[in-house]
């Protein structure tokens, strides 16, 4: 089955033409570590997803590309086509010549419905070369105008258009300290219109990848380029090819669906987070030597103790006693309950990796069997030159802070009515504030109660 990805804005399409280049990079390489045919399918198996073969022998990228303002996508498009290995399709592109300001309302108020018929038509012929179409993968970011708003109500027309359709958002968190004024509403906006139209959020925070690209990748000056880097090499963790545990001797055939059967069983929890490990830079990786017990180790601590990398997880968290009748201290201030968890594991050696430590029935809430609740893919093909790397796709209290944290802080401009006029110029009033916030307290409710 396919995806067609649609990218959404300045950050959309820069992180977008890295996550096409990583899936590509990683196809070509020769260290696949595993059996000729195994990699032939792997490679077959990516390209029907992400990529559509034109006749030029260049594969070009299943995907829709819209901005308000043309630099990124001109940008972009040259970048893929000078690659020479991939490209996007010359008529698959959407812009305006002037941004949406950082405003959501504009984004979504007066850009989308203005512009509705012309994207629209573009998802609808990408959806059309597609021999099974699996679902949609949009990225966007929640901080600016073009991407937050215009992402916002692409993804309900999608959904209207498309209604059995998988419809999965990667969201970039903005960074805490900020940058834009208004992040704080344009993000609250996008959450709420979000969770009602879409299957699962996958949200990276910026903040945590600038990290990571600090502590692990020991890069000093750190570009966007290099944050969408390490963001798309997650996210080409989790969506190449990989065996499902009941799917035959195949490679899932359906991304989508699957993640979304393993992750989302109540729509009250949407929200998912992305770990990967190892992560370290290239020059290191011929001094590097990964166990997979360690690495499992690391990665259920990083689970239960909210980490966010593999360096200064806090190792006294431990998951609650069960059958213990101490009163609610008994839970640990900062462990992290589980709905659901998807281990995937790359490399050498994956179908003898035992684990069973991410079925502990502790690490869950009590209204999902364990068994259930726990879901593990592999492949013994490496992945983007690690020998051995795993991810785990975690939907739990992962995001718990900082959504708290950016309802809060719009909360506070709300109360003093700070900048609302420039959203209620667009249509935007007090009341559709007023419910995605109770949208929103809903969702920290759910998740404060596991």
């Amino acid at each position: 089955m396919s995806i067609v990805t649609v990218q959404l804005g300045q950050c959309g399409n820069q992180i977008g033409h890295e996550v096409f280049s990583a899936f590509c990079s990683d196809i070509r390489g020769t260290h696949g570590l595993c059996s000729k045919k195994e990699n032939e399918s792997y490679q077959d198996s990516c390209k029907e997803r992400f990529f559509c073969e034109e006749e030029s022998g260049v594969p070009a990228a299943r995907a829709v590309l819209v901005d308000m303002e043309p630099k990124v996508i001109s940008q972009t498009l040259s970048m893929a086509a000078s690659s020479g290995l991939w490209k996007y399709n010359s008529h698959s592109h959407f812009c305006q010549k002037q941004g949406s300001g950082n405003n959501w309302a504009n984004g979504y108020s007066v850009h989308g419905p203005r512009h509705k018929e012309a994207i629209m038509n573009l998802v609808q012929k990408e959806a059309e070369k597609c021999d099974r179409l699996g679902g949609f993968f949009t990225i966007m970011s929640m901080a600016g105008g073009t991407g937050s708003g215009l992402g916002a109500f692409v993804t309900q027309c999608l959904r209207d258009a498309f209604p059995t359709s998988f419809i999965l958002n990667h969201v970039i968190w903005p960074y805490g300290t900020g940058e834009v004024i208004v992040q704080n509403y344009n993000s609250v906006l996008t959450l709420s219109h979000l969770y009602q139209s879409s299957d699962a959020l996958l949200v990276h925070e910026n903040d945590v990848i600038h990290k990571i690209c600090a502590q692990l990748m020991n890069i000093k000056q750190i570009s966007f380029r290099d944050v969408n880097q390490v963001i798309a090499h997650q996210l080409g963790s989790v969506f190449q090819p990989t065996h499902t545990a009941g799917g035959g001797s195949g490679y899932s055939r359906n991304p989508l669906g699957d993640l979304m059967e393993a992750l989302v069983p109540h729509p009250e929890f949407r929200m998912l987070g992305l770990r990967n490990i190892p992560q370290v830079p290239e020059t290191s990786l011929p001094y590097s030597t990964f166990s997979w017990p360690g690495l499992i180790k690391h990665l259920r601590q990083m689970l239960i103790a909210n980490a966010q990398m593999e360096e200064g997880i806090d190792w006294q968290v431990r998951p609650p006693q069960p059958g213990s009748s101490m009163p609610s201290t008994n839970k640990p201030l900062h462990f992290n309950t589980s709905i659901a968890n998807l281990v995937i594991l790359r490399g050498k050696d994956v179908h003898s990796v035992d684990l069973g430590s991410f079925q502990d029935p502790s690490l869950y809430t009590s209204w999902l069997n364990p068994q259930d609740a726990f879901n593990a893919w592999r492949t013994p093909r490496a992945f983007n030159k690690y020998e051995k790397s795993a991810s785990l796709v975690s939907n739990s209290q992962f995001l718990l802070k900082p959504l708290d944290s950016i309802v809060g802080k719009a909360w506070n401009m709300f109360a003093s009515k700070a900048y609302l006029h420039q959203y209620t110029k667009f249509g935007i009033q007090e009341e559709d504030f007023l419910d995605c916030f109770t949208t929103l307290e809903q969702v920290i409710s759910s998740y404060t109660n596991l």
